[in-house]
């Protein structure tokens, strides 16, 4: 193991994560801060909410694209000799989480980036991508049903672990799978704490689903 290549990636993994999609495509494309309109969250909902579905769209493909990117990094580490077979996951989970802080905390963006949900996906898409489908299909189920992206958000990180302990594989998961599961659901809970008291008290705002429907029923 070469600590001086796995830390350059660790570096490497917070700068890809700490690229602040949402606020570079408001500047460039809107002239606007997103930070300072809807939510002030600089995540792909609020750019949904405020710009557009297809800013949205662009912006949540890239957040999952820089999970996605930062927990490949260790299978190019294991390709180029620097860890072995049997540490790809651990360094994937390492490299993805890395991603996601920079997502939270961007360099390029005063530290104050997103809730870190897309770049979840994409990490958990580069470790174990059958289950993210499965949890994709169950944030889309809470949303249509619910109409919150929150709710949706926080049951699918849920979901993730739980039906990794029960094997819907068919085969038994790594421990430290599902002990990143759990590290995952304890994040998006962290960072939905706002989301979560207005559900609790009926004032969470519907999804952008609804809104766009509206939209186009008036028009």
């Amino acid at each position: 193991m070469n600590i001086f290549f796995i830390g350059i990636t660790c570096i490497v993994a917070y700068l890809i994560g700490s690229i602040p999609t949402a606020v570079w495509y408001g500047q460039a494309f809107f002239n606007i801060d997103i930070r300072q309109h809807g939510s002030g969250n600089a995540g792909a909902t609020n750019v949904f909410r405020v710009l557009g579905k297809r800013a949205g769209t662009v912006v949540m493909l890239v957040d999952v694209l820089k999970g996605y990117t930062a927990a490949i990094l260790a299978t190019l580490l294991w390709y180029a000799g620097v860890i072995t077979e049997t540490e790809i996951l651990t360094f994937k989970i390492i490299f993805g989480l890395i991603a996601v802080i920079g997502h939270l905390y961007p360099i390029f963006a005063e530290f104050r980036g997103g809730k870190g949900v897309a770049s979840l996906l994409g990490m958990v898409l580069g470790i174990h991508p059958e289950m993210a489908l499965v949890c994709i299909g169950i944030f889309l189920l809470v949303v249509i049903a619910s109409q919150y992206v929150s709710l949706g958000s926080i049951l699918a990180a849920l979901a993730f672990p739980v039906l990794l302990l029960l094997r819907i594989f068919g085969q038994k998961e790594s421990p430290i799978l599902i002990v990143f599961g759990f590290v995952v659901f304890l994040l998006v809970v962290l960072t939905h704490q706002k989301n979560i008291g207005r559900l609790l008290r009926g004032q969470e705002n519907r999804t952008v689903l609804i809104r766009l429907r509206k939209k186009r029923d008036a028009q």
